[in-house]
């Protein structure tokens, strides 16, 4: 998940050379990160669908591979649609290796949902506080194509090497697992339901209307960082300071968020955390702007009250739907990033390009933060959905043993 995470994190540092060396637009270089993260999540229901088939280990390689690959060709393009090619490669390996390690994570520790998946996405979100100023470092040391060649190539075997080691529990571990407490304050449904039953209620849909409005404005301030620090006349050093920071708050966010949601509720928690992320939206051109200290520290707030919700959601739909199919299950919640880096990526610089101010960005993204707020308390007082009938010819998709 480290080496995963780094394809998204790592990216804003290589936005200014690109376009130093190519002279392509600033919107035309993030379009590429709107179709890495586009074209990745629109695969993730095949995704979950295969990994529950053949198992955590090979399709964990298959996903370093296409990262490997993918990232270390970036170096080598010299037209805008190889750049999109490649990063999308790259984008399809993030995504398989992304849904890969979480859907491992719930099936192993049901008691602690909200916490395992925390820790396992922090991994994705919090690496780049190590490895950032590595990339840093290699970019103006031997330029920004053969970063991504050697990072590419380091990547991909690093994460083919850590497949060796994932495997499901045996339906044996699965009957030993610590069972939830009873007077848990976590709702959680003792139906599973597949994706198709899924996929029927509207439960499901509010739950995506929510994940989609909470993961635009973190997911634009990824991206958009390093021109957004260049607009607002930050230095190199103040956003070097706050690329080293901003992806440990991310990954401490997905840790503690799903440790607070496991004692007081993941609808609770979604309320706080998503309320505070819209205050912290709005405070980058408000408070932020008054001095680099204050701009280094309202970023990582942004960034510790939005990376919780790749924690939360995939718990909040075990809860819901029940973990068994977990794999194929958060696969169809997860491409809500691929609509938000729509907003996020090419639009974004768009709208930037035509006024000349990310305000009307960043303003926006705190209302919809604020709305995803409100829809907690929905989701707290929908009820449980009902299995109407038993599916005819039903495959199991959990194959556990791995």
């Amino acid at each position: 998940m480290v080496m995963n995470g780094n394809m998204q994190y790592a990216w804003t540092l290589f936005v200014t050379p690109m376009i130093k060396e190519t002279g392509w637009k600033l919107s035309e270089v993030q379009w590429a990160f709107t179709l890495y993260i586009f074209l990745g999540t629109v695969a993730m229901p095949v995704c979950g669908w295969m990994i529950d088939r053949i198992g955590p280990r090979a399709f964990m390689s298959i996903a370093g591979l296409l990262c490997g690959v993918g990232w270390a060709a970036l170096g080598s393009v010299h037209s805008l649609h190889a750049l999109y090619a490649m990063y999308a490669l790259a984008g399809f390996g993030t995504a398989f290796g992304y849904g890969c390690a979480v859907s491992v994570a719930v099936k192993w520790f049901p008691d602690k949902r909200g916490l395992c998946s925390g820790i396992c996405v922090a991994g994705y979100g919090a690496g780049a506080t190590i490895f950032n100023p590595i990339f840093a470092y290699l970019i103006h040391q031997i330029d920004y194509r053969a970063t991504f060649l050697y990072t590419g190539i380091a990547s991909g075997i690093i994460m083919i090497l850590a497949a060796q080691f994932l495997q499901n529990p045996s339906s044996q571990e699965v009957a030993a697992l610590p069972k939830p407490p009873v007077k848990a304050k976590v709702r959680r449904h003792t139906e599973e339901f597949n994706s198709i039953e899924m996929l029927s209620k509207y439960q499901f849909y509010v739950l995506y209307v929510a994940m989609l409005m909470i993961g635009i404005g973190g997911l634009m301030t990824t991206a958009q960082l390093g021109p957004v620090a260049k607009s607002m006349g930050i230095g190199a050093a103040t956003l070097t300071i706050a690329l080293s920071l901003n992806p440990l708050a991310n990954g401490a966010s997905r840790v503690f968020w799903g440790w607070v949601s496991d004692h007081i509720g993941r609808e609770q928690t979604m309320f706080v955390a998503f309320t505070l992320q819209a205050i912290f939206l709005a405070g980058v051109f408000t408070v932020g702007k008054n001095s680099p200290t204050l701009f280094i520290i309202n970023m990582a707030l942004v960034y510790f009250t939005w990376g919780e919700l790749y924690t939360l959601f995939p718990a909040a739909q075990a809860d819901i739907f029940g973990a068994r199919h977990s794999a194929s299950n958060y696969s169809f919640l997860y491409t809500t990033k691929a609509l938000a880096s729509i907003m996020a990526g090419g639009i974004a610089a768009t709208l930037f390009e035509k006024t000349g101010t990310w305000t009307t960005a960043f303003y926006g993204s705190a209302v919809l933060a604020f709305c995803a707020a409100l829809l907690a308390i929905v989701i707290r007082k929908m009820p449980f959905p009902k299995k109407t009938a038993e599916p005819v010819g039903e495959v199991s998709e959990a194959r556990v043993g791995g």
